[in-house]
């Protein structure tokens, strides 16, 4: 990871306050992370740090599209992606374990790497079902002939009355609860 030298926040020297940082997330950056589910992407960030006495308060909030397939229509998609993770990050010399939203740093450390955190923050933005609705869009990225077929694959299917299956009548009717 050390071509992402410039997700290093600075952190030692800097006074106490609110201080902004601003990235522009693409592929370059998903590239430096082994199978990583995002290729292409255009991903605004900005990183809020409050920097306290003994404390320092990351805000990450991200918005932007990330490129993937629909499982609705199996088209390429922009798929949107925003979200906003908070971190604390306790500054002390006593090594302690890390927690899911608390890390420990040595106050004697110059910088902070967050590009870590902005990876697994933005990965688990992602939507577990990846469909998106297109059809209010001036020029849908959905392939409109596999949306037609869904369509019509629904209707035939809610046409489908129920066959009587004997079988299943007689099971309906044995009672299960009275065991003997």
């Amino acid at each position: 990871m050390e071509t992402l030298v410039q997700y290093a926040i600075p952190v030692k020297g800097r006074r106490d306050g609110i201080h902004h940082f601003d990235f522009q997330i693409d592929r370059s950056f998903f590239k430096h992370f082994e199978n990583s589910p995002i290729r292409e992407c255009t991903i605004d960030l900005k990183l809020e740090l409050d920097k306290r006495p003994g404390m320092l308060v990351l805000q990450f909030d991200f918005s932007g599209s990330v490129r993937a397939e629909c499982d609705r229509c199996l088209e390429e998609i922009d798929l949107p992606v925003s979200g906003s993770q908070q971190l604390l990050v306790k500054l002390t010399s006593e090594p302690g374990r890390e927690e899911a939203e608390v890390v420990y740093m040595d106050p004697e450390e110059s910088s902070l790497q967050v590009a870590q955190y902005i990876y697994e923050f933005i990965v688990l933005a992602l939507p577990m079902i990846r469909v998106y609705d297109c059809e209010n869009d001036p020029e849908a990225q959905c392939n409109p002939e596999m949306l037609a077929y869904l369509q019509q694959q629904e209707e035939e299917a809610e046409e489908i009355q129920p066959v009587n299956n004997p079988l299943m009548e007689e099971l309906k009717k044995l009672n299960l609860d009275n065991t003997n």
